[in-house]
């Protein structure tokens, strides 16, 4: 179960979110922080005394505009840490998304905070913190003859844009990714960050409206958290009842309700 630190400088939000949180069956210990200082010193605090200390924290849900150091600041700072608590921001801003999850944020909630929304993300939490395991066996996944590799992005806008591609914002400016350069795709909260060769890029659309849009170009669900292009699946790991697959440099994790039927896809994938 975990143990959380809840930072805002706004009592009243403090207060509903950590009523939230403590009523979520997932959360051993909920505790709050009016600003950016204490909350350092409480996490400090808990990284000195280590995971199994009394006062260990597992997750920070932080808001980005307080007095003094902003959350961003925070996440900074405690990024210079060797074993971080995981951070969740929760703010009325849209605009900080790019910098949050830059700075790994495990998501990122808008206020005014739904109990469903707050519920999936210490439920990504959760999951995060559940995932860590060493694979030990590897299965190497056949890929059809005609299997190639995609041209890569350049990064250079192309006028129009159609069915193949998905636009995104960089710099102000619009640029169209071809589809096919898309391996994976990850949930980052209200947002999703496709992932190619050439780096990654963060829109705002739900995973579950790619998972629609997409699930006929081959990309298959393999986790809440995660899209996969089939053909981009280089192996498929399997360890003590866990599953994972590669992804180019990626490992990501499946969760058991998908497993099988990836196996399936992978099977008749490999057959044609």
């Amino acid at each position: 179960m975990l143990r959380v630190l809840a930072v805002d400088d706004e009592k009243p939000a403090l207060e509903e979110l950590l009523y939230l949180l403590r009523s979520d069956p997932r959360v051993r210990s909920a505790e709050g922080a009016t600003d950016a200082t204490e909350a350092l010193r409480r996490i400090s605090r808990a990284l000195d005394a280590g995971p199994d200390g009394d006062d260990a924290i597992d997750v920070v849900f932080l808001d980005i505009h307080m007095a003094g150091l902003t959350g961003l600041d925070v996440a900074k700072l405690l990024a210079g840490f060797a074993r971080p608590p995981l951070i969740v921001f929760v703010t009325a801003h849209e605009g900080f998304a790019v910098q949050a999850f830059d700075l790994k944020a495990v998501d990122y909630v808008l206020k005014p905070v739904r109990r469903e929304r707050l519920a999936e993300a210490v439920r990504r939490v959760s999951d995060l913190a559940d995932s860590t395991r060493e694979p030990r066996l590897s299965v190497p996944v056949p890929q059809p003859a005609h299997t190639h590799s995609p041209p890569a992005v350049t990064g250079t806008a192309v006028p129009g844009g159609g069915p193949d591609q998905i636009p995104v914002e960089l710099g102000g400016v619009t640029r169209f990714v071809s589809i096919d350069d898309i391996a994976y795709v990850e949930a980052q909260g209200d947002y999703a960050r496709l992932h190619t060769a050439e780096g990654s890029h963060l829109v705002r659309i739900p995973l579950s409206t790619l998972e629609e849009r997409w699930a006929s170009r081959g990309f298959v669900r393999i986790h809440r958290s995660h899209l996969v292009a089939l053909g981009r699946i280089d192996e498929l790991r399997l360890d003590a009842g866990a599953t994972t697959v590669r992804v180019g440099s990626a490992e990501l994790a499946v969760s058991r309700r998908h497993a099988r039927q990836l196996r399936d896809l992978l099977m008749r994938h490999a057959r044609r």
